[in-house]
């Protein structure tokens, strides 16, 4: 079995869809974005850590965002050209490289970053 056919089995098709076809999921009509409880945000791929919940803030996107990751090594970042004139900057999780999301550079301090992320790719872990 290939490792697509692999992550079709795993995930459902949303999650699919997102993690593995770069897709978006609705603003403020998913699991996470009014989410308040304290924990960890992992990688619904592979469960890999990626944002604590101390870093959520409320940015009136409709999708979870965050000004930090729990460390640089838990996602990367790539120049995402998908869309002509709009230029963007992807969020992958640095172990499996799914799609989580985009990070832009209009958040609050002390980063300065807003990692907008869907809740389709997370799962959640409350502490």
């Amino acid at each position: 079995m290939d490792q697509e056919q692999e992550w079709r089995e795993k995930l459902t098709p949303e999650q699919y869809r997102i993690l593995r076809e770069k897709g978006t999921e609705r603003p403020f009509a998913n699991k996470y974005y009014d989410h308040k409880e304290e924990g960890i945000y992992k990688c619904a791929a592979c469960n890999n850590d990626l944002f604590n919940s101390e870093t959520k803030y409320d940015s009136g996107s409709g999708w979870p965002s965050f000004w930090q990751s729990i460390s640089k090594d838990k996602v990367a970042v790539k120049k995402d050209s998908s869309i002509p004139n709009i230029p963007r900057v992807e969020v992958l999780c640095n172990e499996c490289k799914s799609h989580l999301g985009h990070v832009f550079e209009d958040g609050p301090q002390p980063t300065g970053l807003r990692y907008c992320i869907n809740s389709a790719a997370l799962d959640f872990e409350k502490n």
